[in-house]
């Protein structure tokens, strides 16, 4: 705490203190307000403004302080000064005393929450700034509730002070002017519960409610301005109709079917989308190929001789269409046929925020689902369209194996095919603009992934900067500058692999004729609900994001359904608190909640613990001794706020966590689980194992020592 908090903070209580020590609160009882009325109301008659200075300031006073007496004040204010001169006193004293209240609280507490509760403040302020203008008002009409929990409350958010004003001006004029009124019959008063009938009290309760009802109204309002000028049909062919079969589509039409709606799904390409076809599920099985070719160098540590090996490339390429075809009846027409799905093949395109035309046809629905997903990155480098680069779209075509591989891009997908192709014999060089791969993962983690390609023969090129292809004597080359020693660098290749990011796919089905909103990082733009600006059209997966993964795909797509399907009488919002991922290269990285340079970059407290697998059992029987546990936590508690995991099927081990984190439970109860030995599920057992030893209760640990002590009879 500064100086200058410490100073508040010893002023308020002090002043606090001297309230309560001198009894100062006997001067705001009713029965000593009506004893001394004859004398107040003297005093205001002989001096009308100053009574009037000394009451406002005096009532801002104890406002600011948030100390009792604020409503008996409210009342003296009606008996002295009448009903209009003790409701303009009253109105601007309590709202300068209610501001202050705010300031302090959000001066003196703020910071501390932030640090303590940052995540959770962050949900709250985004809240705020779409709602918190109704929130408080209505909170203000209603007199029940407590006049200076609403200050403090409110001095923890970001709410504007501005807002905060005016707001709580006019929310408190209705309460302020029955109090005021009932003052005028101070002598009468036997109670302050006789000023609040029930009658009364249910208008303010009715009053209340009134700004929320004023937004909905206000977003039926919006509605009906956005879909001024488009026909809407009188009845519909079926409840839900999703636009593309990836993850995102897939779930959607599934849970539609589930709940027995009547649901279309159009597809114009493959059934699975991008994770069945080309990225996921043929990445993984080209792993798993190259995982086996590296494990076979390694035979003699497991007591082999004589162990050679020649890679296929082009029956590894058959292997990988061999896994894509026994999976893809997971995602066919039959199957979701089966389910309920009607399926349609085709170009969609959305002709109003009600109907679709796919192969000339022409369908209704309540909602629309588009879950179009996204494409590789081509970026416009010169000299790009004379090499016929790779993407993940047509690297699985590939049959005759690159003798020198070039990737663009140290993200997971450059890291993990760049380890695979070259663990099959290629020569890989990886090219990244950045001083290290996997920048989203703390440095620890990169610099193991980084080891491991290294260790692999990978030619990582470091901070290079791509500025151009050439064909010299035909010979590609990408003609790099090098960002640390600020010169060109020349690096030939074969085949170059961009491995850049992806695009979502926002044109082509009739996004631009209906203005849908598009982000500037080229994605769909939806609140939190996955509706975009027309509320019945919905959008999922890689083509809104945030995240671009198959599970959160399919997660958001439950929401999307759902919304879709009952937004008339209950909405979800999407929950994006606990989202996992993982990289897999060799070590595998895996990852939920925060890390460590995410935490510092939020300001969040946090203690670490770690726990290194090369001291695991089973980790050191399957020469996979190498790794480590990192888990966050709040300071002094067991409550998990991240964790990475560095090592063998760490996508696995990670799953442990997340259950963790999604129900609220922390390393205690992990260190309570029974693990099977051995497993490498163990190291999440002992990584909790470490935290409690570091919160061992030293003292209690002393007494017991010297009660076994007394029990030797020593």
């Amino acid at each position: 705490m500064n100086t200058r908090k410490a100073l508040l903070l010893g002023l308020l209580v002090l002043l606090m203190a001297g309230f309560f020590i001198f009894d100062l609160g006997q001067y705001l009882s009713l029965a000593s307000l009506k004893a001394q009325q004859a004398s107040l109301n003297a005093q205001v008659a002989a001096h009308p403004w100053l009574a009037a200075g000394l009451f406002f300031v005096l009532y801002v006073a104890v406002t600011a302080l948030s100390l009792p007496g604020a409503a008996l004040m409210t009342l003296v204010a009606g008996a002295l000064f009448g009903l209009l001169g003790g409701f303009v006193l009253v109105s601007f004293a309590s709202t300068l005393g209610a501001t202050l209240a705010m300031l302090i609280s959000r001066f003196l507490l703020r910071d501390w929450v932030q640090a303590k509760f940052g995540q959770r403040l962050t949900a709250i302020d985004q809240g705020v700034a779409r709602e918190g203008a109704s929130y408080l008002f209505a909170l203000r009409l209603v007199p029940v509730f407590p006049f200076f929990l609403i200050n403090l409350a409110m001095g923890l958010t970001r709410l504007p002070v501005r807002t905060f004003w005016w707001v709580s001006q006019l929310g408190m004029l209705p309460g302020t002017l029955v109090y005021v009124n009932a003052g005028r019959e101070l002598g009468q008063l036997d109670s302050l519960a006789g000023i609040l009938s029930p009658g009364l009290l249910g208008a303010f309760v009715l009053l209340g409610l009134l700004p929320l009802v004023s937004r909905k109204v206000l977003d039926w309002v919006k509605a009906r301005e956005v879909y001024a000028g488009w026909n809407k049909p009188k009845t519909f062919d079926r409840n839900l109709l999703v636009i593309g079969a990836g993850s995102g589509g897939l779930v959607s039409a599934y849970i539609a079917a589930a709940v027995k709606a009547k649901v279309t799904l159009i597809e114009k390409h493959k059934m699975g989308g991008d994770c069945l076809n080309t990225g996921c599920v043929p990445s993984k099985a080209l792993i798993r190929s190259a995982k086996t070719a590296h494990e076979l160098k390694k035979a003699a540590q497991l007591g082999f001789r004589n162990v050679s090996s020649e890679v296929d490339f082009a029956a590894v390429m058959e292997r990988v269409q061999r896994v894509i075809d026994t999976i893809e009846p997971h995602d066919s027409v039959e199957r979701y046929t089966g389910l309920g799905v009607e399926v349609i093949e085709g170009e969609a395109r959305i002709t109003s925020p009600w109907t679709v035309e796919v192969n000339g046809q022409s369908l209704s629905a309540r909602s629309i689902i588009s879950a179009t997903g996204a494409r590789p990155l081509v970026p416009t480098i010169p000299g790009i369209e004379r090499i016929e680069p790779l993407t993940s779209d047509n690297l699985w075509r590939l049959r005759e194996q690159p003798k020198r591989l070039l990737v663009l891009g140290g993200g997971p997908i450059g890291c993990e095919l760049a380890q695979a192709f070259q663990r099959l014999g290629s020569s890989v060089t990886l090219v990244e603009m950045t001083d290290r791969l996997l920048v989203r993962e703390d440095a620890e983690a990169s610099e193991a992934v980084m080891a491991s390609l290294r260790s692999d023969g990978v030619d990582l090129r470091l901070q290079h900067k791509a500025l151009r292809f050439d064909v010299v004597d035909g010979q590609r080359q990408l003609v790099c500058e090098n960002l640390q020693a600020h010169g060109e660098v020349v690096l030939p290749f074969d085949q170059v692999l961009l491995a850049l990011g992806r695009v979502a796919n926002v044109s082509g089905f009739g996004a631009e004729e209906l203005q849908l909103v598009v982000r500037p990082n080229g994605t769909l733009e939806v609140n939190e609900y996955l509706q975009t600006r027309f509320p019945n059209i919905y959008a999922v997966g890689d083509v809104t994001g945030p995240y671009q993964f198959t599970h959160a795909s399919a997660h958001q797509a439950w929401y999307a359904a759902v919304n879709g399907l009952f937004s008339g009488f209950k909405r979800f919002k999407v929950d994006y608190r606990v989202i996992p991922w993982a990289t897999f290269t060799a070590p595998e990285v895996a990852r939920v909640g925060l890390n460590e340079q995410e935490a510092r970059a939020q300001n969040i407290p946090f203690e670490a613990t770690r726990f290194g697998i090369d001291d695991l059992d089973r980790a050191i029987a399957d020469e996979a001794a190498h790794g480590y546990i990192k888990v966050l936590t709040e300071p002094g508690k067991d409550r998990i706020l991240g964790v990475t995991i560095v090592g063998e099927h760490a996508g696995d081990l990670i799953a442990e966590y997340v259950a963790a984190m999604k129900h609220g439970y922390g390393l205690n109860k992990i260190l309570g689980t029974i693990h099977i030995y051995p497993t490498l599920a163990e190291a999440n057992k002992y990584a909790a194992g470490e935290w409690k030893r570091a919160h061992a209760p030293q003292a209690a640990l002393r007494w017991l020592q010297r009660f076994h002590q007394w029990r030797l009879g020593r």
